[in-house]
């Protein structure tokens, strides 16, 4: 299912990424949730009353030493390129400005819903600033306060109204859905075609070519499979070519929609920051991960260089210890047919089920070898685990209390449950919770 995306757009300084932060619930540009990534902060997920979403502050694209006014449209056209629904902000205090008209025009042209906002109104007596944005033609403008928080769910109730459909695609139970995530020009378009046995996605040397997502279905060895390129998570064209950090949001949509994503990495030019940022997104998602080593035929070698190129990858994504590696080379079809025998075993350690009982034994066992360390003269005791969900595979660890149960403690028994039931290419959750 993908979620819809949120775009919040309007001139510089009317309070952009205040708005993002709130809505998102945390100070996400000081946040860091996964050691060793650092976060382009422009974009996050978000929910409200069940809804869940992306949202995109587009005042952090900034794009070359272009202009005020090309900034402006450049950020906006890229929003109106990406955004279910947009939501234009202005300041209220300013009143209409020839920036926000600017913008407006801009906005005009997409068929996509605009809710107009209108920030800085921060108490009632203020409310009748919101008067003069009538005439920028976008309907009723909504009173918000970044700085107060007031206003927010009203705005918030417009943006999910105008929500596309839930998307009704039917999720085959038997086909097994992957995508090839990477930076530019790493070669996922020319692994697709190797993989399928023929061109059917445009490969050039001239990164950002690919130009849209496509889904294939294919069967390998009986098993269906549905192949989702991410068009190089980069479009063609000056935009995407100048703003790097943007064309996640391309990788979103089809991780969201994928059991197990393959994080393409070029053996010749190393790990990049921007890789480590990729990989993030899919163990946030909870997605079954490998990491694919493409153009191995390009690299100098000798017997150490697999490995040296095999501990760097795990001493940059720690967080990703249980992904497996593979080296290919789709210019020479090396090792490229593999991919399918991994990706069939990682999709069914995402959807592993444990029975209780075996679980329960495992983790005695577990706590037998290894008793829980005490903390203030509190020992946790651990009563009983029980699995809850699949994709990714998660369990409820029943306690006596949970603030007893130390991080390195709880990786003490993700272990435990990876060593009894392999769970390889998946991440596994472990949920804490007092036994009641």
């Amino acid at each position: 299912m993908t979620k819809p995306t949120v775009a919040i757009v309007g001139r510089p300084n009317v309070g952009k990424s205040t708005i993002f932060n709130r809505i998102v619930g945390e100070r996400i540009s000081i946040v860091e949730d996964i050691a060793g990534v650092t976060r382009d902060r422009i974009y996050s997920s978000a929910d409200w009353l069940s809804h869940e979403f992306h949202l995109i502050d587009t005042g952090g694209i900034q794009i070359g030493d272009e202009p005020f006014l090309e900034q402006i449209r450049l950020q906006a056209e890229i929003a109106i390129e990406e955004a279910d629904v947009i939501i234009f902000l202005t300041n209220g205090r300013e009143g209409v400005t020839d920036a926000d008209e600017h913008v407006a025009k801009i906005l005009y042209k997409t068929k996509k819903p605009i809710v107009l906002a209108v920030n800085k109104i921060d108490n009632p007596e203020m409310r009748e600033m919101i008067y003069d944005f009538y005439s920028l033609g976008f309907g009723d403008p909504y009173p918000i306060s970044g700085s107060h928080g007031l206003g927010l769910g009203d705005l918030l109730d417009q943006v999910a109204a105008n929500f596309p459909d839930d998307d009704q695609e039917e999720i085959e139970e038997d086909v097994i859905r992957f995508s090839l995530i990477g930076r530019p020009n790493v070669g996922k378009s020319s692994l697709v075609n190797t993989l399928l046995g023929e061109e059917r996605v445009i490969v050039s040397d001239v990164a950002g070519t690919t130009r849209d997502a496509i889904d294939t279905p294919y069967v390998y060895e009986g098993q269906k499979y549905k192949i989702i390129d991410t068009a190089g998570m980069r479009k063609k064209g000056k935009v995407y070519e100048t703003t790097e950090k943007y064309s996640a949001l391309r990788a979103l949509k089809a991780i969201d929609r994928s059991d197990v994503v393959l994080i393409v990495l070029n053996g010749e030019e190393g790990i990049r920051e921007q890789d480590k940022r990729i990989a993030g997104y899919a163990e946030e998602a909870g997605k079954g991960v490998m990491f694919v080593v493409n153009k191995w035929d390009a690299v100098k070698k000798d017997d150490k260089t697999m490995n040296k190129f095999t501990d760097e990858i795990r001493d940059n994504f720690m967080f990703l210890d249980y992904a497996p590696i593979a080296f290919v080379s789709a210019k020479t079809k090396q090792r490229v047919m593999s991919l399918f025998d991994s990706i069939r075993l990682i999709s069914e350690n995402h959807a592993q089920r444990i029975q209780s009982s075996v679980l329960n034994e495992v983790i005695e066992d577990a706590i037998a070898r290894n008793p829980a360390p005490t903390d203030k003269g509190k020992r946790l005791r651990i009563y009983y685990v029980t699995q809850v969900a699949v994709k990714p595979p998660t369990f409820v660890v029943f306690v006596n209390n949970p603030e007893l149960m130390h991080f390195s403690y709880e990786r003490f028994l993700q272990n435990r449950l990876r060593e009894s039931f392999g769970f390889e290419g998946t991440p596994i959750r472990l949920i804490t919770r007092a036994r009641t």
